[in-house]
């Protein structure tokens, strides 16, 4: 467990919700990156085993000042080892000093010599320092405690073998995790981009349409205008002929707009719930359809798609939800989803605000609030 997400666990579990709230209002991308941080300290962790190697040490008579000296500096090397790795799932630059501190620390416990050490500061390292270099580290690594054990009682090729698997282990281990955290946050921020660029690609078709209704229609008024500008002076009747022309223009163009308007909002509801499936499964969220759709006027169908659509929107946007549900039965829609727990802002008025007055304009009701059983409801009940 990371400290910062240990810390933010504990301040959570004082707020409403505790821990399991604070739990399901993480992103997905919180909660890999909590795995990815907790797996990398059980990696890094591994040279614990030195401390039990000095008390090995202390039954072979070792002075208990130097054994308490190499506990206490192990101790500051794994405080100090947390770090690292967080810095560089961050992007940050290289903590040249925690390194060059857990350096020295290694240097200084090569008198017992402590094996497990090593290994975990090229761990250490690992993310900030080019591959090449990190082998050649990795070699070098190997001389210290192998040229004294093979003075003492000569070459030991079990220990040997042992130190380049726990090497391998500590720093490929850290290499894979950090690889894997860059992989889950590109792909989360595509996700987002996606969704983003879905948003900018209609508002780019609807501004497309009105360029081409309204471009045509704003020159002719404006030629028109000119036009009556220049008669004016020496004919007011064919002036004012054309200011009327210029009006009829003027009204024409407004109920092209308006129609341009109306077959936009007019989309499909088995498309849009089809739609809706498609993108919330590509999200991770299961979403499951129910929906009796044969019936329902135009008018209901496409009030109903809009509230769908926008009802999916928050569900990526502003919750963490796994599981979502529609259900549309004699006019009544119902979207719930175990995204959203804790108290609800007021909703904008370009939302569902807006909708709900669309909604009550047609006869019917929408409600939008979290549930006794820990969910969110969306629901909305219009004339079929």
């Amino acid at each position: 467990m990371t400290a910062s997400a240990g810390a933010d666990m504990i301040a959570s579990a004082r707020t409403p919700g505790g821990l399991g709230g604070f739990i399901r209002r993480a992103t997905k991308l919180d909660k890999i990156r909590w795995l990815i941080v907790c797996t990398t300290d059980m990696i890094l962790l591994l040279s614990v085993l030195g401390y039990y190697d000095l008390y090995v040490r202390s039954q072979y008579g070792v002075p208990w000042p130097l054994l308490v000296a190499g506990a206490v500096l192990l101790l500051i090397f794994h405080v100090l080892g947390t770090r690292p790795f967080r810095v560089a799932m961050r992007g940050g630059a290289r903590p040249t000093a925690i390194i060059v501190v857990t350096g020295v620390i290694a240097m200084l416990l090569t008198v017992f010599p402590l094996m497990w050490v090593w290994p975990t500061w090229l761990a250490y390292l690992a993310p900030f320092v080019r591959r090449w270099t990190l082998i050649v580290l990795s070699l070098a690594s190997l001389v210290p405690v192998h040229l004294y054990v093979t003075l003492v009682q000569g070459f030991v090729p079990g220990l040997f073998l042992m130190q380049v698997l726990f090497t391998g282990l500590c720093a490929g281990g850290v290499l894979a995790n950090l690889w894997l955290w860059h992989v889950a946050k590109e792909a989360y921020e595509g996700q987002e981009a996606l969704a983003r660029l879905a948003v900018s690609e209609e508002r780019l078709l609807f501004a497309r349409d009105l360029n081409d209704l309204l471009g045509q229609s704003l020159a002719d008024v404006a030629a028109r205008t000119a036009v009556a500008e220049w008669t004016l002076r020496t004919d007011r009747e064919a002036a004012a002929a054309e200011m009327f022309e210029v009006r009829d223009l003027a009204r024409r163009s407004l109920r092209e707009v308006r129609a341009v308007v109306q077959n936009y909002r007019a989309v499909d509801l088995d498309e849009v719930l089809a739609s809706v499936r498609s993108v919330l499964e590509a999200a991770d969220v299961r979403c499951t359809v129910r929906a009796e759709t044969g019936s329902l006027a135009p008018e209901t169908r496409t009030l109903l798609a809009t509230v769908v659509r926008e009802g999916a929107t928050n569900v990526l946007k502003h919750s963490k939800a796994e599981r979502c549900t529609i259900t549309i039965e004699d006019g009544v829609l119902e979207m719930s989803n175990d995204g959203v727990s804790g108290p609800v802002g007021e909703h904008a008025p370009n939302g569902l605000a807006g909708l709900a007055q669309r909604v009550r304009a047609m006869g019917g009701t929408l409600e939008a609030q979290p549930t006794g059983e820990g969910r969110y409801l969306l629901r909305a009940a219009v004339p079929a």
